[in-house]
């Protein structure tokens, strides 16, 4: 059976992802990786540091050694990492959030990015402009941290992270034509959020799977 890879920093996105992966590729064997240390460190530090590098290129080759065609990095945190690998990784590597970042910038002229961990923060808000420069548009950025909703979310108070979250969505939806959601974890609050500002929200989870899907499929 062919194979593709994940690469996950904290464990509540692997059940769903997973899920939604082995719908979408019924054909493919789902081979998860979890490090949990690897958000901690980052956390720890306030930046994605040379260590959390090394340890992420090293699942990166053990993925690729084991036969994965293609690697599904699902933490925007640790996304930047990417393009360096992309040089030395035979398979390819894509980042959770590309696609819905790329959606964004085709729509919008300013862009809202949400996120409940400030380490998301810069390496989303970089892909967007990457993606902006790359599309040729300017486009006016704004980002906020849900402050509260990680620790929240993490002991299991779901009604106070998706409070936070929305308190915050709703601040910032005002000034921008789109809001993103930097974190996959953050997918539950998608649609809520839509309904709630009247803006277009997007999360990673279900874009990135598309993106994944068609790679694969024009690889055949």
């Amino acid at each position: 059976m062919r194979k593709i890879a994940a690469i996950y920093t904290g464990v509540a996105l692997v059940k769903p992802l997973s899920d939604m992966l082995k719908v979408a590729l019924p054909g493919y064997k789902i081979m998860n990786i979890l490090d949990d240390s690897l958000i901690a460190d980052i956390i720890e530090a306030g930046h994605l540091t040379p260590a959390v590098r090394r340890r992420l290129y090293s699942y990166y080759d053990a993925a690729a050694s084991a036969g994965a065609e293609l690697i599904l990095n699902t933490c925007s945190s640790i996304g930047e990492a990417v393009y360096a690998a992309r040089e030395f990784i035979p398979v390819p590597i894509v980042r959770i959030d590309e696609a819905m970042a790329r959606i964004a910038v085709a729509e919008a002229n300013s862009i809202a990015v949400l996120a409940t961990l400030s380490t998301t923060l810069d390496p989303t808000i970089d892909l967007v402009k990457r993606c902006a420069a790359e599309a040729g548009k300017n486009i006016k950025v704004l980002s906020a941290v849900a402050d509260g909703a990680f620790p929240a979310i993490t002991a299991g108070d779901g009604a106070t992270y998706d409070r936070l979250v929305a308190e915050t969505a709703q601040r910032v939806a005002r000034e921008c034509d789109v809001i993103l959601l930097a974190q996959g974890s953050m997918a539950r609050m998608e649609a809520p959020l839509r309904d709630l500002t009247g803006k277009p929200v997007y999360s990673s989870p279900r874009l990135a799977i598309e993106m994944v899907k068609k790679m694969l499929e024009e690889k055949v």
